[in-house]
């Protein structure tokens, strides 16, 4: 089985610093691409930030100069720094990782369960 344990989420004032991170462990062989997508109650999840094998990263245009998505392979674990956080920030946010099963060769997709961040004075 997998397992995705989210951790750092919390309550912060506007402008305020929060990292997220996200332990990957169980059955996986490799990693592909590993993402952040935050989602508020009625509304689709969103896409925040990604990071490729490789390191490429994708970002939304309303985080890309506010936060910072990385990975550590060796770890399986993923990290997201959020700077200058606004009210609009404030969702659960939701780590998806897609990856490859130990001898098992169909990539899959799997997500956590969340872990609510608010922005708010």
């Amino acid at each position: 089985q997998v397992q995705l344990v989210e951790s750092g989420g919390g309550s912060v004032q506007p402008g305020g610093s929060l990292t997220l991170s996200c332990a990957a462990s169980g059955n996986i062989a490799s990693i592909n691409t590993m993402a952040w997508y935050r989602g508020t109650p009625g509304a689709e999840r969103e896409l925040v930030a990604s990071v490729s094998t490789s390191g490429t990263t994708n970002y939304a245009d309303s985080v890309r100069d506010r936060f910072t998505i990385s990975r550590d392979n060796a770890k399986n674990t993923m990290y997201l720094q959020m700077i200058s956080l606004k009210p609009e920030d404030t969702a659960v946010y939701y780590c998806n990782i897609k990856f490859r099963g130990k001898f098992i060769l169909r990539e899959k997709v799997y997500w956590g369960q969340g872990t609510q961040v608010t922005v708010s004075s």
